[in-house]
């Protein structure tokens, strides 16, 4: 059997690393974000090992946040590949000792070139922090490693001030839904943030019949379009009301002699919850669980039928 009471030790640690660190936010935490956000050029993460690995997270979370970033290797940079860093970049170099080697040897050229410099180091005294324009403590009391070797509780501190910075930065530069979707455009995440005309069945996918039309006529609509449902609508294609599924069963219970002889105006729910199609699509999911309905109509400023948005399309394999 697993020692589950290590797992829990590992947990704790882990967890007490990233409490730690709360009170350590003062005005060097604000000097980075505001680094972070005066950049003009872009935002450079370096680090070797583990923390390599942390740096390259940490520049994806910003990337998808309307920060560019991206991971340079140390080792590379001072074999050919310094040239990427510009004057208007900013540097973030993790380190846990702060003396790492190859980071060190990049410190003069950082410099010279006139970048700005955030350390994230577990010594404040080391030489990283001492060269850096603002410089965050990340040390931990110990590793979760039993051994108290391995980079653990070091790297998930690291990880979580890289996510604070990442997430302040956010609300400082007003970064939105719609920004976020814009930067996601496949995948569940963008499928959750994109607007409702994206995701509708609309035009001849979108199921209509008129208010005149018998029920023969109105159940081949609804089976056709495979939505559960079909709008009514008058002349001009403004929404009368919407006929389900649900309706139709409750009809054959109710009314089986003549069920075939009512028109769609007879049998519809009038006046049914209609969204705009600029909605971001997760609202529209929020709205069908609050009223526990499958479907909802999207219409214009004047109540013409422009689609049929289903749940289905949206939750939960799509969109989660």
């Amino acid at each position: 059997m697993a020692d589950r009471s290590l797992a829990r030790k590992v947990l704790e640690t882990e967890a007490a690393a990233i409490l730690a660190l709360v009170g350590r936010l003062d005005e060097r935490f604000d000097c980075a974000v505001q680094l972070l956000r005066q950049c003009k050029g872009r935002v450079i993460l370096t680090g070797m090992g583990k923390s390599g690995i942390i740096c390259r997270k940490i520049a994806a979370t910003l990337t998808s946040t309307g920060t560019a970033a991206f991971f340079l290797h140390p080792a590379e940079a001072i074999h050919g590949d310094l040239g990427v860093i510009q004057a208007d970049d900013v540097v973030m170099a993790l380190s846990y000792s702060g003396e790492t080697a190859e980071l060190l040897h990049l410190l003069e050229a950082i410099r010279r070139l006139g970048a700005k410099l955030i350390a994230v180091t577990g010594d404040p005294k080391s030489s990283l922090a001492q060269a850096a324009d603002v410089a965050l403590d990340c040390s931990v009391t110990e590793e979760a490693c039993p051994m108290n070797l391995v980079p653990t509780a070091s790297t998930t501190a690291a990880l979580a001030i890289g996510d604070a910075l990442a997430m302040t930065l956010l609300v400082e530069k007003g970064f939105r839904q719609e920004d976020f979707a814009n930067l996601h455009p496949g995948g569940k995440l963008g499928k959750r943030l994109m607007r409702v005309e994206n995701v509708m069945h609309g035009r001849d996918a979108a199921p209509s019949v008129a208010r005149d039309t018998r029920m023969p006529d109105v159940i081949h609509e609804m089976s056709s379009k495979r939505l559960g449902m079909t709008c009514v609508v008058d002349a001009e294609g403004r929404l009368c009301g919407v006929f389900t599924d649900g309706d139709l069963r409750r009809l054959m219970m109710t009314r089986p002699q003549d069920l075939l002889g009512l028109s769609a105006g007879e049998v519809m729910t009038p006046n049914p919850l209609t969204i705009d199609r600029g909605l971001l699509a997760v609202e529209a999911v929020r709205i069908m669980e609050t009223h526990k309905i499958t479907s909802v109509v999207v219409v214009d400023g004047d109540r013409r039928v422009e689609g049929v948005v289903h749940l289905h399309d949206l939750w939960p394999t799509q969109m989660f």
